[in-house]
C-alpha cells in the first residue's frame, strides 16, 4: 500500500499543479456568479477525477496477476507509453511559452466564464479533469499503478481516495477558503491568477517533464 502511494503521488501532484483548471477556478471567483459558478466547477472537477481513476483502475485490475517478485512488462509497457506521451506533451507547453515582453494568452472559452451557470461550471470542470490529455494521462497512469498493484477492495478506495484529494487540492482551497472570507480573498486571488496566467507553460512543461520521467523509470522497472 505505502509503495503504492508513493507511486501515485506524483501524478496526484501533476493533476494539483495544473495552472489551467486553478486560473478558471480564481475567475469564476472573481465573477459576478461566483459562489454557484465555482462550486459547480470544484463538484464538476472531482467528479471528473474520480471517475477517470476509477475507470482506469478496474481496466488495469483485469491484467493477469503475477508474482509480486516477477517482471511485468504489460504495466512497465504502458506506463512507458504514457511517459512519452507525457514528454511529448511537456515539450509542446515549452514551446508555447511567451517571449520575452509577450503577455501569455489565455484560453478563448475563458472570457465566457463571467456568465456561466452552476451547471456549465460542473461541466467544465468534468472536462477539464477527465478529458484534458495532460490530466488524462497522469490518471491512466494512476490507475494502471493502483489496479496492478494486488491491492484489496479496501485499500484500492483508499489509494483513489487520498489520488482525489491531493489532486484536487488546489482547486478546492481557493474556493473553499473563498466561502469562508470573500472580502479578503480577492485580492491574493487577482495576485495567484496573473502569475500563473503568466507562468502556466512554464510550470506545465517542468512539470510534465519531471512526472514523465518518474513514469518512464517506473515503467523499466517492471521489467
Amino acid at each position: 500500500m505505502g509503495s503504492v502511494i508513493g507511486d501515485i503521488l506524483p501524478l496526484a501532484l501533476g493533476i494539483a499543479i495544473s495552472p489551467i483548471p486553478i486560473i478558471a477556478a480564481i475567475l469564476m471567483l472573481l465573477s459576478p456568479k461566483a459562489k454557484g459558478t465555482s462550486v459547480g466547477f470544484l463538484l464538476g472537477w472531482v467528479l471528473g477525477i474520480v471517475v477517470a481513476v476509477v475507470l482506469f483502475t478496474l481496466l488495469a485490475s483485469v491484467i493477469p496477476e503475477q508474482d509480486p517478485d516477477a517482471s511485468k512488462p504489460i504495466a512497465g509497457t504502458i506506463k512507458i507509453i504514457l511517459g512519452l506521451g507525457l514528454l511529448f506533451l511537456a515539450v509542446r507547453q515549452w514551446r508555447s511559452r511567451p517571449k520575452p515582453g509577450e503577455d501569455a494568452a489565455l484560453p478563448k472559452w475563458m472570457a465566457a466564464i463571467d456568465t456561466m451557470t452552476t451547471a456549465r461550471g460542473l461541466v467544465l470542470g468534468f472536462l477539464l479533469s477527465a478529458v484534458n490529455p495532460k490530466n488524462l494521462l497522469m490518471a491512466i497512469a494512476a490507475g494502471v499503478v493502483i489496479g496492478t498493484a494486488g491491492l484489496t477492495g479496501g485499500e484500492t478506495t483508499w489509494a483513489i481516495v487520498i489520488f482525489t484529494l491531493i489532486a484536487a487540492s488546489t482547486v478546492a482551497i481557493p474556493v473553499i477558503a473563498y466561502l469562508v472570507a470573500s472580502k479578503r480573498m480577492a485580492g491574493p486571488l487577482e495576485s495567484l491568477r496573473a502569475w500563473l496566467v503568466q507562468n502556466n507553460a512554464t510550470v506545465m512543461a517542468v512539470l510534465l517533464l519531471v512526472i514523465g520521467v518518474v513514469v518512464i523509470g517506473k515503467g523499466l522497472g517492471n521489467f
